[in-house]
This record gives structure tokens, sequence and C-alpha cells, in this order.
């Protein structure tokens, strides 16, 4: 009995945590955006400072050598370049989709940053749509068989020790 009220609970409690999805992944894609937005604007500076100087960005960067602080800002730019290009295809992969589709691309939110912000402003609010109700759903049966199989994972470890024979002088497991 206390088993299947904690199935239950366990049930519930996913289904209540998973039916947040749709709004907090949709939280994270307009971060999401304003993070490429942002870098954006970082790397068209930096590629019009190169092309005044008649460079490209590969250019740029080769001749930022010399110093400890130009060579730590050359290394900052090249991390710049790459998160904005990962940021860039997790926004194209995630602009306009669905909730079914962003759980879908669920490895598209990867980036710390961008989730910690998302995670900052969210506020969990009932899902009172569609995609709310199936995720809920999902969630809610997940617990339930999760919680089921840890369950009967558990029962079957203390049936076994109840059956081996108590070693020497200890008392037989009741």
């Amino acid at each position: 009995m206390i088993l299947r009220a904690l199935t239950l609970a366990g049930g519930l409690t996913a289904g209540a945590g998973l039916s947040q999805f749709p709004e907090f992944s949709q939280q994270y894609a307009q971060r999401l955006g304003g993070a490429v937005d942002a870098l954006g604007q970082v790397v068209a500076d930096f590629d019009a400072s190169a092309a005044a100087e008649g460079l490209d960005r590969t250019g740029a960067l080769t001749q930022m050598t010399g110093t400890d602080f130009i060579e730590r800002r050359r290394a900052d730019m090249e991390t710049t370049f790459e998160r904005h290009a990962t940021l860039s295809a997790d926004l194209e992969a995630l602009q306009g989709a669905g909730p079914f589709m962003r759980a879908y691309n669920a490895t598209r939110f990867s980036d710390t940053q961008v989730a910690s912000a998302a995670w900052e402003a969210y506020q969990p609010a009932v899902p009172l749509n569609m995609a709310g109700a199936v995720f809920a759903a999902f969630g809610f049966f997940a617990g339930l068989i999760g919680l089921s199989a840890l369950f009967a994972v558990g029962r079957g470890v203390v049936r076994a020790l109840r059956r081996r024979p108590a070693p020497k002088g200890m008392p037989p497991i009741a």
C-alpha cells in the first residue's frame, strides 16, 4: 500500500515536472536568440575591424600575438566565434519549432549560461494546452514505470536476502 502511494506520488511529481518543459523550452529559445544576437554583434565588430585593416577573420587572429594580453584576447575571440556558431546552429534548429520538436532537439539545450538565465526568469505555471497535457501524461507514466521498476528491484533484493541462509551466529532476516 505504501509503495503504491509512493509510486503514485512519484508519477504525479514527474508529470507535473515534465508538464513544464514546453514553457521552459520556449523561454530557453528566446534567451538563445538574445545570446546569438549579442554574440553576432561582437563577431560583426571584430570582422569590421579586421576588414578595415584589409584582413579577414583568420588573418586578424593570426596577427594577434606578441603579448600575453593580446594572445589571451585572441583565444577569447576564437571561443566567441565557436560559441556563436554553436548557438546559431542550435537556434536554427529550435526557431519556430513547437514543443514536441523542441523535445526532439533537447540536445540543443546545452548552453549553461543560456539555460541558467532562462531558469532564473522562468516561473512554473499550470499548462492549459494540449502540449502541456501530453508532457504531463508522459511524465506521469514515466514516473509510475520508473518507480515501479525501482521498487520491484528492491523487493527482489529483499526476497533474495531472505532466502539465503543466515551466516553462522547471525539471526535470520525476518
